[in-house]
């Protein structure tokens, strides 16, 4: 069940002026408009043959400064194992920073590096009680008629060793309407600890804008490789407010 959490953790990123990052696993270059906000309340969620591993919490994201993004997110998680009833805990919480440090308009590509901390959870029932630290680098090309990809990926480096895990990811957006949008995407993790295997998956994600202030965001995806273990169905939902 860490496998799908570990997946699902990396979509509480960040939506800019492109629309990219989430709902999807895989996160776009673009930070946050410098002295402008983002916050998402989430809620996600992998099923696997064990059980359900889900999470909701709140994603905090500031401009910093141009091109500089930091991010804070507060999760809580839930496990629920297949027969059983569910608990309750507070899970990883999050502290990371996105920086674009090269732009389409000079360049033809979005690049931005964002690392992101993984603080100890204070139980191992919800998430991970050692710290960890993803180092991706985050691609994006835009084109006109309304179509984007972006993409990138990774690796997780712990305290221990053995679980230390990489991923990779790709996504096609296209606004099919001034106020809604639709993309696919394929992200692959490798394996996370002795005895859980790599994972791939397939995913459908949108965005609606309410208006300037409010968004609708979704997504789902199941996994193509060894499906059982790692990623039954996966789900993302969040009500994002940018100011």
């Amino acid at each position: 069940m860490r496998s799908g959490t570990c997946a699902c953790l990396v979509l509480v990123l960040l939506t800019q002026s492109a629309v990219a990052g989430p709902p999807y696993i895989s996160d776009d270059p673009e930070p946050t408009d410098y002295q402008h906000f983002e916050i998402y309340t989430y809620s996600l969620g992998a099923t696997t043959r064990t059980g359900t591993t889900s999470q909701s919490g709140i994603d905090f994201n500031y401009g910093a400064a141009p091109d500089l993004q930091i991010t804070a997110t507060l999760p809580a998680g839930i496990e629920q194992p297949a027969g059983e009833g569910a608990s309750v805990g507070l899970s990883n919480v999050q502290l990371a920073a996105k920086y674009r440090f090269l732009h389409q308009d000079s360049f033809g590509l979005d690049v931005s590096v964002f690392p992101r901390i993984f603080l100890p959870a204070s139980s191992s029932s919800f998430g991970d009680n050692h710290a960890s630290l993803l180092l991706p680098v985050w691609v994006q090309k835009d084109w006109s008629g309304g179509w984007s990809a972006f993409g990138g990926g990774g690796c997780t480096v712990t305290e221990r060793r053995a679980v230390d895990f990489c991923q990779a990811g790709a996504v096609l957006t296209y606004q099919l309407l001034p106020k809604f949008q639709l993309g696919a995407e394929l992200f692959h993790q490798t394996a996370d600890s002795v005895g859980t295997p790599a994972t791939t998956s397939v995913g459908i994600g949108w965005r609606y804008d309410l208006n300037d202030n409010y968004h609708l965001l979704g997504y789902v995806s199941r996994g193509i490789e060894n499906i059982n273990e790692t990623d039954q169905v996966s789900w993302y939902a969040s009500v994002l407010f940018t100011f």
